[in-house]
């Protein structure tokens, strides 16, 4: 069992090493489901059907990233060429905007940005870079969460159901015959391998974006959204743990490919999306075996976490998914990822109480 403490510790280091777009929203997301859940998308997001308004200075994850937030461009922050990261910091500039119309406002020209400039590939897919288009599966966690919480916020029932369409166009470029995701299809990064980090990216935004449908006013209305979203986050995680076979017990970097370390990474947030699922398709993913194979993840990244220092290991270079060595140094994303591991694990206990 990891300590409150230790816990504390791996989510700090994600607070310190975070630097890039993407993993700002990541950290956002891991102090928000961690220090108040019952804000957070999987429990009491929108009250009286509206979004919630927070103070800022109680809510942690807002403190930290209100200032990373760009008021005064397109984007809401400086995506390094990605058009889609920019989008991880849309769901804060929502909440922030409840009270500070700058920040709905910026929200609004970032959505716009992504709905309405940014290339497509041939079946509708918004690409995840603005010069070409290009799919990786990082973006299913970036912007279809966004957009969805955006199609609440506007009231349009359109948008959110973009949102959930988004998973699926995605799905159509990059599934493979082992039914996980390729990692990029387009002209300049293309990575058709199984990475294990971007098939997480994948079944966590998925899930998100289920969780958004399913608590909006709009749940009657998306019923048929949430069973294809259902069934592809499902056709995903069989995959992932059919080639669950590494001796380290965790999820091989990319998963098909036995020269690979395994990684805490993809294998933390492959499995928090499990005990989400739990929570919200009891019927599909209450199950033994699911509830089994997270279990044994969980047991894993327990023994992987330095209790003095937080850091855990051995996670992929978050900068370059190819590189052999194994980084022990601190993923901002994995630190993240391995917080909203325990956070998911902790609200699947509570629902199991309620029951």
């Amino acid at each position: 069992m990891v300590s409150p403490t230790t816990l504390s510790k791996v989510l700090s280091q994600a607070l310190t090493l975070s630097t890039h777009s993407w993993e700002y929203g990541t950290t956002f997301q891991a102090l928000l489901d961690h220090h108040n859940a019952t804000q957070s998308i999987w429990q009491n997001p929108f009250p009286s059907n509206n979004l919630p308004t927070l103070p800022i200075s109680s809510v942690p994850a807002l403190s930290y990233i209100k200032d990373k937030i760009r008021t005064n461009s397109t984007t809401l922050v400086d995506g390094a060429g990605s058009a889609g990261d920019p989008a991880a910091l849309g769901i804060p500039a929502l909440l922030i905007g409840t009270t500070e119309k700058t920040y709905a406002d910026a929200a609004v020209r970032q959505a716009e940005h992504l709905l309405r400039k940014v290339p497509r590939w041939s079946n509708g897919a918004i690409s995840h870079r603005e010069d070409v288009a290009e799919l990786w599966a990082d973006f299913v966690y970036m912007v279809p969460p966004f957009l969805a919480y955006y199609g609440v916020a506007t009231a349009n029932v359109t948008v959110l159901k973009e949102a959930a369409r988004q998973c699926e166009k995605y799905d159509e470029v990059l599934k493979s015959e082992k039914e996980v995701w390729k990692h990029i299809i387009g002209p300049q990064s293309q990575d058709a391998n199984l990475w294990s980090t971007g098939n997480a990216w994948g079944v966590a935004g998925i899930a998100r974006v289920i969780a958004t449908l399913r608590k909006s006013r709009w749940d009657a209305e998306t019923k048929e959204e949430q069973k294809a979203l259902v069934a592809l986050v499902k056709k995903i995680v069989d995959g992932a743990i059919k080639l669950d076979v590494d001796k380290s017990g965790l999820l091989r970097n990319y998963l098909d490919d036995a020269s690979w370390f395994g990684e805490v990474s993809g294998t933390a947030l492959i499995a928090a999306t499990v005990w989400r699922m739990a929570v919200l398709e009891p019927g599909v993913f209450g199950g033994k075996a699911y509830m089994d194979w997270a279990g044994r993840k969980k047991a894993e990244i327990d023994r992987r976490i330095d209790e003095k220092t937080g850091i855990v290991a051995p996670a992929v270079n978050p900068l370059n998914w190819n590189d052999r060595k194994e980084f022990v140094t601190g993923s901002p994303e994995g630190q993240a990822f391995v917080v909203l591991l325990y956070a998911a694990w902790r609200d699947w206990k509570a629902a199991r109480s309620i029951v």
